[in-house]
């Protein structure tokens, strides 16, 4: 077996595991929808125990980067493609965290239909998880065109966090009924901003595979 010829089937091993780990993760958002729309205790606590998961495929990631590193000891552009790996590998366990974080919060309210106190959350999570499943594979297909799309995406985001902000505020206005309420709600729409937060990351570090700059700062 000729060094690139194992170079390539290394990678090719280590976009395989980096598929997996985002398919867990959007999973993962997906589930916290639905519990957070049904209030369902027992999917919650699939997303926390799912979150073991995650964090075990990253190990392996890691474990692979690692070994190619001292085993092929790459340089310049291939370099570059195990050391992003390792950075998206983080973001991607970081969005797996915070799926667990929110299904915490819906285990903890434990009231009937929270999510009729705002209506943007659901949209919220389902452009957060599209970033995510599109910064996956726009990095493994180095597709840099949809990488500054899905980061474009963002601002929808962003959007729709001030929109939910908005909506809180008019609720505690009107009552202090639901004021235990409206702070978990607003710590799951922050959840979700930073689920698209590490989605853009991710859509950086595939620019930065190609250019080896981040935000126009040379890095390798």
């Amino acid at each position: 077996m000729t060094p690139r010829f194992s170079f390539d089937h290394e990678l090719k091993m280590l976009h395989e595991d980096l598929k997996k780990m985002g398919n867990l993760i959007e999973n993962a958002i997906d589930k916290t929808l639905e519990a957070f729309e049904t209030q369902n205790e027992v999917i919650a606590k699939e997303i926390i125990e799912g979150d073991r998961n995650v964090n075990d495929i990253e190990k392996a990631i890691e474990a692979r980067c690692l070994s190619i590193v001292l085993k092929q000891q790459p340089v310049a552009r291939d370099l570059r493609i195990v050391t992003t790996a390792l950075k998206v590998v983080t973001d991607m366990e970081r969005i797996g965290d915070h799926a667990a974080d929110i299904a915490e919060l819906i285990i903890r309210e434990k009231r009937e239909q929270i999510y009729n106190l705002v209506k943007h959350i659901p949209e919220m999570g389902n452009v957060a998880k599209s970033m995510v499943r599109d910064a996956v594979n726009a990095f493994i297909n180095l597709d840099m065109e949809q990488a500054k799309e899905i980061i474009k995406r963002d601002d929808l985001v962003d959007e729709l966090f001030d929109k939910t902000k908005q909506e809180v505020a008019v609720i505690l206005r009107t009552s202090n009924e639901h004021v235990d309420q409206c702070v978990d709600i607003l710590m799951i729409a922050k959840y979700f901003e930073r689920i698209g937060d590490h989605a853009e990351n991710i859509c950086e570090w595939t620019q930065f595979h190609e250019t080896g700059s981040v935000n126009n700062i040379r890095i390798l």
